[in-house]
Order: C-alpha cells, then sequence, then structure tokens
C-alpha cells in the first residue's frame, strides 16, 4: 500500500472533559466539555491565531477539519472565535474519532482487571496491537487516519482525541511506538506537524 503524503498540520487535542478529569475511559463516549476545557478550548484559539499569523498563513485559505463528537465540535467553535476574518465551514470527519476502548470505557484507569488491558503508563510496544472486546487497536486507527490524510490536500487545522495525536506522532513524526504509547498528549497546546517532526506551540 502506498502511504500518503502529509500536509502540514495544526492538531489541537479537545478541552478537558470531566472523563479526563476522573482518568476514566472515555474513547467513543459523548462526554462534554467541562468548564477548563471550555478555557483551553478559547485558549488555544489565540494561540493558534497568533501562529498562523507570524507564520504567514492564511486561516480562511486553510482546511478546518475535527471529529465529530460534541466535545471536538465545542472546542472547535471556541477555537474558531478568535478569528475576525470569515473562515471555511469545518469538515466533521467519522476518521477523527477517538480510538475505540470497547468494554473498557467508563472504567476508571485504575479499575481495569489485569486480564483486560494495561493501565497507562505501564504499556510497552505491544499496546499498539491491542485490541479490547469491541474496541479497537492503534493499527486501525492508522488505518482510517491514513485514508483521511488521501483527502487533505493542503495546511489544514485538526481538533480531535488524545488517540488521534499519539498516532500521528506516529504517522506523521515517525515517532517510535514506545515513545508515545504512554504519552499523555496535552490540551493546552498546538501541535504543529511537519513530515518527519512534531513541535508545541504554547502561548506567548
Amino acid at each position: 500500500m502506498t502511504l500518503p503524503t502529509w500536509p502540514e498540520i495544526y492538531f489541537i487535542r479537545h478541552g478537558e472533559t470531566p472523563w479526563n478529569a476522573e482518568r476514566r475511559y472515555q474513547g467513543r463516549r459523548d462526554i462534554p466539555l467541562n468548564d477548563k476545557g471550555r478555557g483551553q478550548a478559547v485558549a488555544n484559539g489565540v494561540i493558534l491565531k497568533e501562529a498562523l499569523a507570524a507564520r504567514g498563513l492564511d486561516p480562511s485559505a486553510m482546511d478546518w477539519h475535527a471529529s465529530p463528537l460534541s466535545r471536538t465540535r465545542e472546542t472547535m467553535e471556541r477555537i474558531r472565535e478568535a478569528f475576525d476574518t470569515p473562515l471555511p465551514p469545518v469538515k466533521y470527519d467519522v476518521r477523527l474519532v477517538e480510538i475505540s476502548f470497547g468494554v473498557l470505557e467508563g472504567l476508571l484507569h485504575d479499575e481495569l482487571p489485569a486480564t483486560m488491558a494495561t493501565a497507562p503508563g505501564m504499556r510497552d510496544e505491544s499496546y499498539w496491537d491491542f485490541r479490547p472486546e469491541k474496541g479497537e487497536n492503534y493499527r486501525d486507527v492508522e488505518e482510517r487516519l491514513n485514508a483521511f490524510a488521501a483527502t487533505l490536500n493542503g495546511p489544514s487545522v485538526v481538533v480531535a482525541h488524545g488517540g488521534i495525536a499519539r498516532t500521528l506522532r506516529v504517522l506523521i513524526e515517525k515517532a517510535p511506538i514506545l515513545d508515545v504509547i504512554n504519552w499523555g498528549p496535552p490540551q493546552d497546546v498546538v501541535m504543529h506537524f511537519t513530515p518527519g517532526r512534531m513541535e508545541f506551540i504554547r502561548a506567548a
């Protein structure tokens, strides 16, 4: 299979939700932002606006993509409020939804039965291929993100989830799986992806 060429991506993880704060498996569950998460989304809009201006990129000429879950929709809406110029419509794409944790969704990280999964912080490289009952593994996420990449035409803003950020680091940055499998993607930065590289863009 021919792998797609990724364009420049400005990626933002959705703001915090109550389940994030509780360290509860979220996956496909449609959990809304909490007040902290709404504040993170607003702040990330300012970061993104300033970063695009500093780099000479026209936000109205970029494509805007997001996961269709409510926490990513609201994050995207609050990000776009920072811009005072008309923006193209957001393309909501099911291929950007969070990795499905199947039967694990709703469980706290420290509630996981040892026979079912390994909690974050203790995973090894083999976890990339672990598929919980009724769920996905990261190879599944790679496949749908490669299909998504094939539709991209140029620099894009993407708002999605932590599992998507991990997978993008492997696909675009070429980061070793061991470096990302226990990584907690931050919710208060913009992640700038170019081939072979990822940088954090933070508030000034």
